[in-house]
């Protein structure tokens, strides 16, 4: 499921990088050290270094093993699937999340059309809701929790369709992306930042375009949206 970062201070990056880059190139199950001195090597408190720890094992970097002998341990590599100029970190095969990716990517525009149909001023409004859930994530730097915001609107989105078969295909399919989702790391085409900044953008459009009950205008965004 995807998660927020408690406390993701600039030490906790630091210490995040500096455990990382020492993973970095170790075939899976190489020891990198004790946790005791890792921690020494990052210069950050124990609290702020488990935080660091949770992160780096969500992300599938490293593991912790307990015991004489024990440690930090480079992982085994995090299966990924792209998304736009992102990257999903996944708990779960890539292939499942790709999967349920393109056939999410084939209902949105009926799903789509549905709201448009059949959006009430309670649905509307409540998108809008969604919207500035999205806008503060942005504001926070989150990408994470923009993530969660972006799929709790497409939820809802499908939630207008009186459709229920449609409707429930599609939160099926949600859910298998979101509960295999761990993490949203920078794409090596754009910045993570501006990305995102793009996509809220196209989503505050998307719902425009329901609310003015315009079908060429929300097919058109949903085809712009679905190129990622």
């Amino acid at each position: 499921m995807v998660t927020t970062s408690r406390g993701s201070s600039s030490s906790v990056d630091r210490a995040v990088d500096i455990v990382a880059a020492l993973a970095e190139g170790l075939e899976p199950g190489q020891r990198l050290g004790t946790k005791g001195a890792i921690q020494a090597e990052c210069g950050v408190s124990k609290g702020t270094f488990n935080e660091a720890l949770r992160l780096l094992q969500l992300r599938g970097i490293i593991t912790l093993r307990p015991g004489p002998g024990g440690g930090l341990f480079a992982a085994a590599p995090t299966p990924m699937a792209k998304l736009g100029s992102s990257l999903l970190a996944l708990d779960a095969d890539s292939s499942t999340v790709a999967d349920a990716m393109q056939v999410r990517d084939s209902l949105e525009p009926l799903i789509a059309a549905e709201a448009v149909d059949h959006g009430s001023l309670t649905d509307i409004r409540e998108l809008w809701l969604l919207i500035d859930d999205m806008r503060a994530a942005v504001a926070a730097g989150d990408p994470q929790e923009f993530l969660a915001a972006n799929w709790c609107l497409h939820r809802r989105i499908a939630e207008i369709t009186p459709n229920q078969l449609l409707r429930q295909v599609y939160l099926n399919i949600m859910a298998i992306m979101d509960d295999h989702t761990v993490d949203v790391l920078p794409g090596p085409e754009v910045p993570l930042d501006d990305y995102i900044d793009e996509r809220l953008q196209l989503h505050i459009d998307i719902v425009a375009a329901i609310e003015a009950r315009d079908h060429a205008r929300t097919a058109e965004l949903m085809r712009a949206h679905n190129v990622h």
